[in-house]
């Protein structure tokens, strides 16, 4: 068991971590204060956030690290490049489908893109704590894989990019512009689909 005072010290650390995702939810990155932050999170001083994370960004950047699913994958890199294709796409769809499933988070996407267009310092912000490291691992891992044999030869990049954007189509036409079979299309239909058919594109001649 750690120290009595290092469990106070995560839990306080969790516990503006859980603000932090409400406050930025509610009112965004550019809007949301460390006083904001300190009053959800039930702690006096505002600047006690500094004892545990060095600025704004810091802490955003550890939000999405710690309750969103992919980014918990991202931080595992290295570990994980050997793992199968399949089950690689598999859980790396799963982790970003649960994502979406907090409200919170769903809440933050969609003022964080809005910040994003509005204010590029934002988005460059955003991109390099987020969906820029998501990307990048992906694209490393396709490269990896491609050059093991298992994935036939492309622009990685792309290719990534190609296995992204109908996981992401299908959550925005779930939570942001919703079409009519939304509620009925499952998540795991989608993961299933989306992982066959990108594979079906990607495993080398005789493999598909």
């Amino acid at each position: 068991m750690p120290p009595r005072d290092e469990q106070e010290y995560e839990s306080r650390r969790q516990q503006i971590i859980d603000a932090a995702l409400q406050v930025f939810s509610s009112k965004g990155f550019e809007r949301a204060t460390n006083k904001d932050i300190a009053g959800a999170a039930h702690i006096r001083s505002a600047g006690l956030i500094y004892h545990y994370f060095k600025d704004k960004t810091d802490l955003f950047r550890q939000v999405l690290e710690e309750r969103a699913p992919p980014m918990q994958l991202v931080a595992r890199g290295e570990e994980l490049m050997d793992v199968p294709p399949r089950e690689m796409f598999t859980n790396f769809s799963v982790a970003f489908v649960q994502t979406f499933n907090n409200h919170s988070s769903v809440a933050m996407f969609k003022l964080m893109l809005g910040e994003a267009i509005q204010h590029p310092v934002v988005a460059e912000m955003f991109n390099k704590v987020g969906p820029g490291r998501g990307l990048a691992f992906l694209t490393r891992y396709i490269a990896h894989q491609m050059d093991q044999g298992t994935l036939r030869k492309m622009d990685p990049g792309a290719a990534a990019r190609c296995f992204v954007g109908p996981l992401l189509a299908y959550m925005i036409t779930r939570e942001v512009l919703v079409q009519p079979d939304s509620k009925t299309l499952s998540a795991q239909t989608m993961i299933d689909t989306a992982v066959d058919i990108f594979l079906s594109g990607m495993e080398p001649d005789g493999k598909a």
